[in-house]
């Protein structure tokens, strides 16, 4: 029984850390879900998750591991950046979740997108204007990552429980 209580602490902690790991990237959101989904599966159930649940958590996985580089690089596109902005915003946003945490992942590929398209011969309006689809795919990123997250644990209780 005390086993059981430890167990749903650690998985409640998980799934509260992978929500904390969208403000502060140095904290592995994908990982924190699936070590709730373990500590499920291997401390308090005889293999209740199907195999259906398994398979749809790793697309879905992989969905939010490339949620923020997909919404970066196609908002930058969408307000005007090159290929090479577009570029650029998806390695900033790697990068900026080690610097300043948890500014660095809004701040580096804004600055990273403005300089690019600044070195390209583009206007400082154009620039901006890259940056800040830059800025707005952090956040439909954020938001998607939000959903994506909100699903995979009311799936895991829906599979835990029905």
């Amino acid at each position: 029984m005390a086993l059981d209580i430890i167990a749903w602490i650690i998985i409640a902690v998980a799934f509260i850390a992978s929500f904390a790991g969208i403000v502060y990237p140095v904290i592995p959101s994908p990982l924190m879900l699936w070590i709730g989904f373990l500590v499920f599966q291997f401390m308090l159930s005889d293999g209740d998750l199907s195999v259906f649940f398994w398979i749809a958590m790793v697309i879905l996985t992989v969905i939010l591991i490339i949620s923020d580089i997909i919404a970066n690089s196609y908002f930058v596109k969408k307000f005007g950046g090159s290929k090479w902005g577009e570029r650029i915003a998806a390695i900033g946003v790697i990068v900026g979740s080690f610097i300043i945490p948890p500014f660095g992942i809004i701040i580096v590929p804004f600055v990273a997108v403005l300089i690019t398209e600044l070195i390209q011969k583009r206007t400082p309006k154009e620039a901006i204007y890259s940056s800040i689809g830059s800025l707005l795919g952090f956040l439909g990123g954020s938001i998607a990552k939000i959903v994506i997250q909100l699903i995979m644990i009311v799936w895991f209780f829906i599979a835990a429980f029905v």
